[in-house]
């Protein structure tokens, strides 16, 4: 197809020396003299069209199909990221400023969250006054939404242990992963116990070039918040405390985001958020035969410019020989 570029500034070139070939024995730029200019763009308009003839031939035959229409192939998602869902499980997640409660509300969101993404690898970690690890990053998501449900505080220890969540978080995620990784780190609360402050572990976070999105969640004002007395967990209206400004200064360290959910509605919308912000997955299409070739178009066009130019031709330089 290189040669065609050639080709056409040789004729070109010869052609500003062609002889007529009716009665006039001068070249063209003698005739450019005494003629008319728009015939002579009209020749060069026509040269121009058969190289445009020949590429479209040569695409022709090139076996052109068109890989939309053709859904013959397999997908891999090659250059997914890691991403570590941190869960606060303490007792206040059992409060019903959400339906049925912020926990169950939560559980629902992270679970369409993990139905959302392809070929990256999701863990599960969860905490309160202690964390662990519920599910290491997988890209089994059957299996990680299993233990998105199973999840409770009841089987650990009391508090908000925010920095320990997000240091667990951190370690699940190691050097030797992927470049992009990810951490949602979602709370209701303080922190109030454990071992490690958030900043610290947030330094950490960054260290390891983690980025991490923090989710306060609780409506504004006053909510049921529950309590354990003598007589079992008792609900009261209390106000809603989230430390957002421990929250936001995790996003800032970390380069990520937070973000405030006072309703599943907002919540959801976050979720969204994040996926959004976080697209990073690149597609590989395999084909699984070689797809049939579709040249129609280009054949259909090449005869139609052909009849025109050579009609053009014909009618305007009829050659005598």
């Amino acid at each position: 197809m290189c040669i065609i570029p050639i080709v056409l500034i040789v004729i070109f070139s010869l052609e500003k020396n062609r002889k007529g070939e009716f009665k006039y024995s001068r070249n063209s730029q003698d005739q450019r003299s005494i003629g008319s200019k728009w015939i002579l763009r009209v020749r060069e308009l026509i040269l121009l069209s058969y190289g445009f003839i020949a590429v479209l031939l040569i695409f022709a035959m090139a076996k052109p199909f068109h890989w939309a229409q053709y859904d013959d192939f397999d997908k891999d998602y090659k250059n997914g990221i890691d991403i570590i869902l941190a869960m606060d499980v303490s007792l206040s997640m059992l409060a019903r400023d959400f339906e049925p409660n912020r926990l169950e509300a939560s559980k629902k969101v992270a679970k369409e969250f993990v139905d959302g993404r392809k070929g990256d690898r999701i863990g599960l970690v969860v905490y309160a006054g202690e964390a662990y690890t519920a599910c290491p990053a997988t890209l089994d998501y059957t299996v990680l939404k299993e233990q998105i449900d199973d999840i409770s505080g009841e089987r650990i220890e009391g508090g908000t242990a925010i920095g320990t969540g997000l240091g667990t978080a951190v370690t699940r995620l190691r050097n030797d992963s992927i470049a992009s990784k990810v951490i949602i780190l979602l709370t209701d609360g303080s922190n109030n116990s454990g071992d490690i402050s958030p900043e610290m572990a947030a330094e950490l976070a960054r260290a390891k070039n983690i980025r991490v999105y923090t989710i306060g969640m609780g409506s504004n004002g006053e909510a049921p918040l529950p309590s354990v007395t003598p007589f079992g967990v008792q609900y009261s209206t209390m106000p809603v405390e989230i430390d957002e400004m421990t929250l936001m200064k995790i996003a800032d360290i970390t380069n990520g985001q937070y973000f405030r959910a006072t309703d599943e509605k907002s919540l959801k919308s976050i979720y969204e958020e994040i996926e959004k912000l976080e697209k990073r997955k690149m597609e590989d299409q395999h084909f699984k035969s070689e797809p049939p070739s579709n040249p129609q178009a280009f054949l259909n066009w090449a005869f139609m410019l052909f009849i025109l130019t050579w009609s053009t031709n014909y009618l305007i330089f009829r050659y005598n020989g």
